[in-house]
């Protein structure tokens, strides 16, 4: 009952995650007034309001120019983000956060959100057993449970009418609305009219939004993960591919090994076979000028190993990750993927981890996992479907977090002007709810509430990965062994006193076999053939 207790409290103060669209404000009344200050229920005012958390604000978007790779304006809903949708939204207080002040910023916790505390990103390879199947059973409980907070969003803006009288959401479970926020911020522009679309736009990749906009989306999925568990110690495992020649996680007892009927496929003894993707079909959508409705589209698609080697020669090496982490600069000249000695061009992929020259046509370090994958995780769009995902950014965050504890940038180093459309300092990242600016972002871990088990010096990285672990599981069971314990007390008292009852027994028997006697006392050991009696030693 307590533990019950506990996780209802943690629950409320978590609350839900920041994601895309609450169902609060996925009304024709939110959509025409643009208000989404949803109400706390915890004192029944919106944002919380009532109780210091945190109130309606106007949403003051930046002005600064952004880069010449989108040359359109007010064609897209997710241009100065969230305007299209809300001009209002709650400010929160404080350490207060969430789309309605109902929540805390990441890393704290606690009824007043006083308290911090660092959770522990590790290697899934170095995890036990039962805690990699816990981390596969959470993937799937994502998929099969629809989001009780949030909806997507199907149409555009303007599909749903001036007045929002045709509002256009729909529902989605937990781990596809994650995929379906990373197809949004990536889809292409539409135009008008079919297949007339601008290519050229990403709110979250090919610049300098890339690393923070994927560390605010892992802590989020996090977070969601948190809630619908109720296992508020979860946190994301990493991959470390670095030197792999193979895809090491790709077995049944982890993501999935590949299928023996076809190379293309999940292998049946995983879960993943059985999933189906959603948004992994960009040209269609294009072509009927259409926003993804998270429709199942067919099986998880995975071959690795069996991609075009003229692109990717290999996978990562130690050597490529640590001539990324020594380069000083996170952004140089035109800040998109033809930047040449940018850390962050050559971590996400378009420059080279020798030179630091961007190299068209090929893809290196993070793109290059996502392409040896070969299947649904080379499209930047539909990627996020496969849960290998999941692991391979934890990693690019983890070396994002290298660099900046090696070269500790003030915030004036990530550029405020510019940057290509939706990348600069003061622009908020597509589409989160509540607002989350790029700049705010780019800052170390420590101050965001969790760490990566390597990272940590040799005593730590022990303690953290081979102890910690099982110190953590006995903490979780402690009622059951303690229980436990006190049975094989009781069980050990009551043998003891059975032990004690018979020999009193056999003691007083032996009395009665004396005979009180001033003569010959009876011999103290009898022959069986005397009197028929049993002897001492087989009475014992």
């Amino acid at each position: 009952m307590r533990i019950l207790c506990v996780s209802v409290v943690l629950l409320q103060l978590i609350g839900s995650c920041f994601c895309q669209f609450p169902r609060a404000c996925a009304t024709s009344e939110a959509l025409r007034t643009k208000v989404c200050c949803p109400v706390w229920e915890g004192d029944g005012s919106a944002c919380g309001a009532l109780t210091g958390r945190g109130f309606c604000a106007d949403v003051v978007v930046s002005d600064e120019p952004h880069g010449p790779q989108y040359p359109h304006r007010g064609i897209d809903d997710r241009e100065q983000w969230p305007l299209a949708f809300y001009n209002r939204t709650c400010r929160c207080a404080g350490n207060y956060g969430g789309y309605n002040c109902g929540e805390c910023k990441f890393g704290y916790w606690g009824s007043n959100c006083a308290e911090y505390r660092v959770s522990m990103r590790r290697n899934i390879l170095t995890m036990s057993t039962a805690e990699q199947q816990k981390f596969i059973s959470y993937l799937n409980l994502a998929k099969n449970t629809i989001s009780r907070d949030f909806v997507i969003a199907t149409g555009t803006r303007d599909e749903m009418g001036p007045d929002g009288e045709n509002p256009m959401f729909s529902n989605i479970n937990t781990y596809d609305l994650f995929v379906w926020m990373h197809y949004y911020v990536s889809r292409d522009a539409f135009l008008g009219g079919p297949g007339n679309v601008w290519a050229d736009i990403d709110f979250a990749h090919e610049s300098a939004a890339f690393l923070p906009w994927h560390r605010v989306f892992l802590l989020m999925w996090e977070n969601e993960i948190r809630k619908l568990t109720g296992d508020f110690n979860f946190t994301i495992p990493y991959w470390d591919w670095r030197d792999s020649q193979t895809c090491e996680v790709c077995t049944d007892s982890l993501m999935g090994a590949r299928s023996s009927f076809n190379p293309n496929l999940i292998s049946p003894a995983s879960v993943f076979s059985s999933w189906k993707v959603i948004c992994t079909r960009p040209e269609d959508y294009n072509n009927q000028e259409v926003i993804c409705d998270a429709a199942g589209e067919g099986p998880l698609l995975r071959n690795p190993g069996n991609h075009d080697p003229g692109r990717v020669p290999r996978i990562p090496t130690t050597g490529d990750v640590d001539f990324a982490v020594g380069l000083p600069m996170y952004e140089t000249g035109p800040m998109d993927r033809f930047a040449n000695m940018s850390f962050r061009n050559v971590l996400e992929g378009f420059a080279s981890p020798e030179t630091g020259m961007a190299v068209p046509g090929q893809s290196t370090m993070h793109n290059a996992l996502h392409l040896f994958m070969n299947g649904t995780m080379s499209s930047v769009q539909g990627s996020a479907n496969d849960p290998i995902f999941l692991l391979h950014h934890a990693f690019i965050d983890s070396i994002f977090e290298r660099w900046l504890r090696t070269h500790q940038p003030v915030r004036n180093i990530y550029p405020s002007t510019n940057a290509p459309i939706g990348h600069n300092d003061g622009y908020y990242m597509v589409p989160f709810l509540p607002l989350y600016r790029n700049g705010d972002y780019f800052l170390s871990n420590k101050v965001l509430g969790f760490e990566y088990a390597y990272l940590l010096d040799p005593g730590q990285r022990f303690l953290q990965e081979f102890i910690t672990p099982y110190l953590e599981e006995a903490q979780r069971i402690w009622q059951w062994l303690l229980g436990a314990g006190m049975l094989g007390a009781l069980i050990a008292a009551i043998i003891a006193g059975i032990i004690v009852v018979i020999r009193k027994k056999w003691k007083r028997s032996q009395r009665r076999k004396r005979v009180p006697s001033f003569g010959e006392r009876q011999p103290l050991l009898h022959s069986s053939s005397d009197d028929g009696s049993a002897s001492y030693q087989n009475t014992l």
